[in-house]
C-alpha cells in the first residue's frame, strides 16, 4: 500500500496513492443522517469546506441530496441551488471537489463551475450520465447501491454471471420436481408441495442468502417481500434462465402478499426505504445460523460483479480507466452484517485494479460494531474501520471528522509506513543579515523531526516582486526529504519563521520586507488546496527568484513543473528577476 501504483485522474488533477487520501463530507442538506442542516447555509458550507481543507482533506465531497434510508428525493433544480455556489467557491480555493449526485443535470453544472469528480450513488446506471462523463475528463466514483444496481443494470450493459453453480444445481432440482409432479398428474397445489419438499431438503445446510434483490415469488408469479410477522427463507441467487423456477419456501399465503415500502418513480428511494424496513424489523437475522456473519461469496459476487461490470461498461463507452474509482456503497441496500463482510473483503475489490473508496463514516455498521447509537459519536470507531480498509488496500477514505482522522492517519503512517518524500522549500530575506538569515533557516529545517536537508542551491539576489518599493531580496531553495504530512511540515516552517523574528497576520504586509520567508513549493505526489496551504505553490511558475535557484537542484525545472501541470512562464514574463549571485549555503 505504501507504494501503490494506482493513479486517479480527476480533471486537471492527478491523485497518487503513496499514502491514503482523505475525502471530507460536506452535506448541503437539511436532512443528512449525521449532520443534517448544519451546513445548509451557503456561507456556512463554504467555511466548513475550507476548514476541512486546512484540517487535512485532499478532496471535498459536496452533496445536496441526502440518500439515507427513508430520504425524501430532491429535484435537480433544488439540489443545484444548494451545491453550485459551494462547489464554485471551493474550486476557486484550489480544492479537488467531488459532486455527490445522481442527477445528470447537477453533475454537468457542477463540473462546469469547477468540480473535478462525479460521485454517482447509482453507479452510472443512467445512460444520460454515461453520455455526459464519457465526453468530460472528470474522475468518477462508481458506487454499488444494492438493489438499485440490479434494477438499473440492463439499461447500460449485460450482467456478468460470475459463479452460478449453486443456483444452477437448485434450478435443476426444481425442474426435476416439476417433471415428477407432471408425471404423476398432480394438481397445482401438489406440484408446489412436491417442489418445495425436494428443494427444502437440499438447502437446509446452506447459509441464508442475501437480500440485494430481496424478493420472493408469490402465488401469481409476482415478486413480493416477506411480512414482518412471518420471516421467510430468502431466495438463492440464480441465473436469469433459472429465476422463474425459484419459489418462496415455508412462506404462508399471508406473507406472500405483503407490500414492500416504496417511493413511486424513484428507484433509489424505494431501495433505501426497503433497506430501512427490513433492517428495522429485526426479522432478517432471526433465522438460526451456524456462523456470526453470512457467507462472503454471494455478497462479493454481487458487489464485485456490479462494480466491475459498470467500470467495464464505462471504459467501453470511452472513459479512460484511470478516471474510475470504486465504492462498495456501505449502507445502501445492505444491512450491517453484509457491510462488515464487504469491509473485510476490501482487498478483493482493490484487486480489480481501480482506486478504492471506503465510505463508512458514522454509518450503521460502525454503530453496530462499536455499540454507539448516536451517529455523531461514531467517529473514533469510524477511524478503526477505515484503518482496516486501508490495510486491505483502500486508497481513499470518506470521513466527516477530517481533523481527527488526519491526526489518526499521520500517527499510524509515521510508525507503520516509513516513507521519506522529496520536497522543495524556498527561503527569502531582505531585512537584517540576509544571507545569515537564510543559512539559519536552512539549519533549523534540518532539525525538524523526520526531516533532513538533502541539497541546497546557491544564494541569489533578486528584484522585489509584487511590492517593488523595498530592498532587494536574497533567495535560495533547499531540497529536503521528510516523512511528515504537508500540513504538519508547514506548521514546522511557520515555527522557524517565528523563531527568526517574522510575524504574520493583521497589520503586516504579505509581500513587504521580511526577516525570513519559508515557502513550501512542492512535495512528491501531493496536491492541496485551501487558505492555509496550496500545493504546488500557486506562485511557483511565475517567480524567477524561485526557478533560477531550482536550476541548481534539478535539470530544467521549467519542463519538470510543466509536466506536473503548472503554468511556468518564460523568463521575460516572470516576477522578481535574479540579478546577482551572492554565494553558497
Amino acid at each position: 500500500m505504501a507504494r501503490d501504483s494506482k493513479v486517479w485522474r480527476c480533471g486537471k488533477y492527478e491523485l497518487k496513492f503513496d499514502r491514503p487520501r482523505i475525502m471530507g463530507v460536506l452535506n448541503v442538506t437539511p436532512d443528512s443522517f449525521s449532520d443534517g442542516g448544519e451546513h445548509l447555509d451557503t456561507d456556512a458550507a463554504i467555511a466548513h469546506g475550507l476548514k476541512m481543507l486546512d484540517d487535512g482533506a485532499d478532496i471535498i465531497d459536496v452533496g445536496g441530496e441526502s440518500t439515507r434510508p427513508g430520504f425524501t428525493p430532491v429535484d435537480p433544480d433544488t439540489e443545484a441551488q444548494r451545491v453550485l455556489p459551494v462547489v464554485k467557491a471551493l474550486a476557486r480555493a484550489g480544492a479537488i471537489v467531488s459532486i455527490d449526485t445522481r442527477h445528470v443535470e447537477v453533475a454537468k453544472a457542477a463540473v462546469r463551475v469547477g468540480a473535478s469528480i462525479v460521485n454517482d450513488v447509482t453507479g452510472f446506471t443512467d445512460p444520460r450520465m454515461v453520455d455526459f462523463v464519457k465526453d468530460s475528463d472528470c474522475g468518477l466514483v462508481v458506487m454499488h447501491a444494492g438493489e438499485v444496481g440490479e434494477l438499473e443494470r440492463p439499461r447500460t450493459h449485460t450482467a456478468v454471471q460470475l459463479d452460478t453453480s449453486a443456483a444452477a444445481f437448485m434450478a435443476e432440482k426444481a425442474r426435476e420436481a416439476e417433471a415428477a409432479a407432471r408425471a404423476l398428474g398432480a394438481t397445482g397445489k401438489s406440484k408446489r408441495a412436491a417442489k418445495a419438499k425436494l428443494i427444502s431438503g437440499m438447502i437446509q445446510p446452506l447459509q441464508p442468502q442475501l437480500p440485494f434483490d430481496a424478493a420472493a415469488v408469490g402465488p401469481n408469479g409476482d415478486a413480493v417481500a416477506p411480512s414482518a410477522e412471518s420471516p421467510a427463507a430468502e431466495p438463492l441467487p440464480t441465473s436469469p434462465a433459472a429465476e422463474s423456477e425459484v419459489v418462496a419456501l415455508d412462506m404462508p399465503q399471508s406473507a406472500a402478499v405483503a407490500a414492500e415500502p416504496a417511493v413511486a418513480g424513484d428507484d433509489l428511494a424505494s431501495v433505501m426505504a426497503r433497506s430501512a424496513a427490513r433492517t428495522g424489523s429485526g426479522n432478517r437475522t432471526s433465522q438460526l445460523r451456524r456462523f456470526t456473519l453470512p457467507d462472503s461469496a454471494p455478497i462479493m459476487r454481487r458487489v464485485m460483479g456490479f462494480l466491475s461490470d459498470q467500470a467495464r461498461a464505462l471504459i467501453h463507452a470511452g472513459v479512460d480507466r484511470e478516471r474510475i474509482c470504486l465504492d462498495p456503497g456501505p449502507g445502501f441496500g445492505k444491512d450491517a452484517n453484509e457491510d462488515i463482510v464487504i469491509q473485510r473483503e476490501m482487498g478483493k475489490i482493490a484487486s480489480l485494479g481501480y482506486p478504492t473508496l471506503c465510505a463508512v463514516s458514522r454509518k450503521r455498521l460502525v454503530g453496530a460494531i462499536a455499540g454507539v447509537e448516536d451517529a455523531h459519536d461514531r467517529d473514533i470507531a469510524t477511524f478503526g474501520v477505515c484503518l482496516g480498509a486501508i490495510e486491505q488496500g483502500a486508497n481513499i477514505v470518506r470521513v466527516h471528522d477530517v481533523a481527527g482522522f488526519y491526526q489518526f492517519l499521520n500517527g499510524f503512517w509515521a510508525i507503520a509506513r516509513p516513507q521519506p518524500r522529496r520536497a522543495y522549500v524556498a527561503l527569502g530575506s531582505n531585512k537584517g543579515q540576509r544571507e545569515e538569515n537564510i543559512r539559519a533557516a536552512r539549519d533549523l529545517i534540518a532539525q525538524i523531526p523526520m526531516t533532513c536537508v538533502s541539497a541546497s542551491s546557491r544564494i541569489y539576489e533578486s528584484e522585489p516582486a509584487y511590492e517593488t518599493r523595498q530592498p532587494a531580496f536574497a533567495n535560495a531553495v533547499v531540497e529536503i526529504k521528510t516523512e511528515l504530512a504537508p500540513l504538519i511540515l508547514l506548521e514546522e516552517l511557520m515555527k522557524i519563521e517565528q523563531k527568526l523574528g517574522r510575524t504574520r497576520g493583521k497589520g503586516t504586509r504579505p509581500n513587504g520586507p521580511r526577516v525570513i520567508d519559508c515557502d513550501l513549493l512542492w512535495m512528491d505526489n501531493e496536491i492541496h488546496g485551501g487558505e492555509k496551504l496550496r500545493l504546488p505553490h500557486p506562485g511557483l511558475g511565475e517567480r524567477d527568484f524561485v526557478l533560477v535557484p531550482l536550476e541548481d537542484l534539478m535539470h530544467n525545472p521549467a519542463r519538470f513543473f510543466r509536466y506536473e501541470g503548472l503554468d511556468v512562464k518564460e523568463p521575460e514574463d516572470r516576477v522578481g528577476h535574479v540579478v546577482a549571485e551572492l554565494g553558497t549555503l
